[in-house]
């Protein structure tokens, strides 16, 4: 199943942009032996246009177009479900199971995700109650998809 992370902005050269490619790299290794993968990602820039609405609609409606034909979206978002580290890794693996050939993680810009975006969830996804930088949810993200296959392949690197 091919795993696709898709967000608003860029991240900047350094730490955040070294910590990311660290984990999709490991990711993607990982996952490809327990058919999860390749793992990728895009971004898109961020909206200019003039108010909090038009911004939602044209981000969203890039952010799906550059998903593609990703058989499965999911949403990150605030409102959305909390999943421990092991349901999570459950759910990719139900999806890749269940016959998924790909799915796309969504993240929104500053302004969060339009409602076209949110509407074509299969799962709307929170990392938890707190906000984070748009940088360190993909972060947070990449980690959480290399625990869940690390999950899966019953490797120590998860010891919660």
């Amino acid at each position: 199943m091919r795993l696709l992370i898709a967000a608003v902005g860029r991240l900047k050269q350094g730490p955040e942009q070294d910590l990311f490619a660290h984990y999709i790299a490991r990711a993607d290794t990982a996952g490809r032996k327990l058919g999860l993968g390749p793992l990728t990602s895009i971004e898109i820039s961020e909206s200019r246009k003039e108010t909090q609405a038009l911004r939602l609609a044209a981000e969203a409606a890039s952010l799906l177009a550059k998903s593609g034909s990703a058989q499965t979206v999911i949403c990150l978002d605030p409102k959305g479900k909390e999943l421990s580290s092991e349901k999570f890794a459950q759910t990719l693996a139900k999806y890749r199971d269940g016959g998924t050939q790909s799915m796309a993680f969504i993240i929104g810009g500053a302004d969060g995700l339009g409602e076209e975006a949110l509407a074509k969830a299969h799962l709307r996804l929170s990392l938890g109650p707190m906000i984070l930088p748009h940088g360190l949810a993909r972060i947070v993200l990449a980690e959480q998809i290399y625990r869940a296959e690390t999950i899966l392949a019953g490797h120590p690197y998860h010891r919660g």
